[in-house]
């Protein structure tokens, strides 16, 4: 089960023990060959490079990583994406269907980067974003997911490396 990253601060991600870094990586993206790239890859000399080796790892992602990663996000210990969004009791119930609509045709819990939306608007967005995605193909979708599992990603990561102000 995942924990919540606790903040590193670069220079303290750098020097951490590999173990400790690994782990914490894990709470960013579930992919353990992703973890062990970033790990490996130490020091970053600033928050940009590290960003952008780990978008790099997470565009190297082979299908079974990305399995492993979409796999790690089902056993969040949270409600389903959008349920803690202001609604109806409607729009609630429409969003359940729709997450287990998604999962019975994909395998996986959906993912999507709600980065820089309002809460207001959060349970919109999740499910127009699911209605419009249960469309796709499996390759396709598969594509998309490892986007936003990405972007996800990188939004933790950077959250992980923040100092405290």
């Amino acid at each position: 089960m995942r924990t919540e990253p606790s903040l590193l601060g670069l220079h303290r991600f750098n020097e951490a023990d590999s173990g400790a870094v690994e782990e914490a990586l894990l709470a960013c993206c579930g992919s353990h060959r992703w973890a062990l790239r970033l790990t490996a890859h130490r020091p970053y000399p600033d928050i940009e490079s590290l960003l952008a080796a780990a978008s790099e790892a997470s565009y190297d992602l082979r299908p079974a990583d990305l399995a492993e990663a979409l796999a790690d996000e089902s056993w969040m210990p949270q409600p389903l994406l959008g349920m803690r969004a202001p609604g109806s009791q409607a729009a609630h119930t429409a969003l359940r269907a729709a997450h287990a609509a998604y999962e019975a045709r994909f395998g996986h819990v959906f993912v999507v980067c709600l980065d820089g939306v309002d809460p207001e608007e959060m349970l919109d967005a999740v499910l127009t974003s699911l209605r419009t995605r249960l469309a796709n193909d499996p390759d396709e979708e598969r594509l998309i997911s490892a986007e936003e599992l990405r972007r996800i990603a990188l939004s933790r990561l950077e959250h992980l490396v923040a100092v405290k102000g």
